[in-house]
């Protein structure tokens, strides 16, 4: 069993920086691949970033590339999503998430392959 927590969140103004932290407890974080989603105000969930279970490979959804990053650090059990050029339109709760799988290969894109999630980190960018 995997536990996220998410934490970083806030209110912050257009252009601002945040960095969102992801914690994890329970089994070893680096046996898995991870996610970083938001759901805006009446939309659904979405994919920002993902990252494979060792860090070298990433994907990040259209709307964040060239602002957001994300990173990893296995050895405290901890995902970063680190956000730049904050824009209104980035207002959302934002989750970690952790593949259902332990050992697979690449980044995971697909929302049905995660299985553990936090409880969501709300950011708001006012303009």
């Amino acid at each position: 069993q995997v536990q996220l927590v998410e934490s970083g969140g806030g209110l912050v103004q257009a252009g601002d920086s945040l960095r969102l932290s992801c914690a994890a407890s329970g089994r070893t974080l680096g046996a898995r691949a991870m996610g970083w989603f938001r759901q805006p105000p009446g939309k659904e969930r979405e994919l920002v970033a993902a990252i494979s279970r060792i860090g070298s490979s990433t994907s990040y959804a259209d709307s964040v590339k060239g602002r957001f990053t994300v990173s990893r650090d296995n050895a405290k059990n901890t995902v970063y999503l680190q956000m730049n050029s904050l824009k209104a339109e980035d207002t959302a709760v934002y989750y970690c998430a952790a593949d259902r799988m332990v050992l697979r290969a690449g980044v995971v894109v697909a929302t049905q392959e995660y299985a553990y999630w936090g409880q969501g980190t709300q950011v708001t960018v006012s303009s």
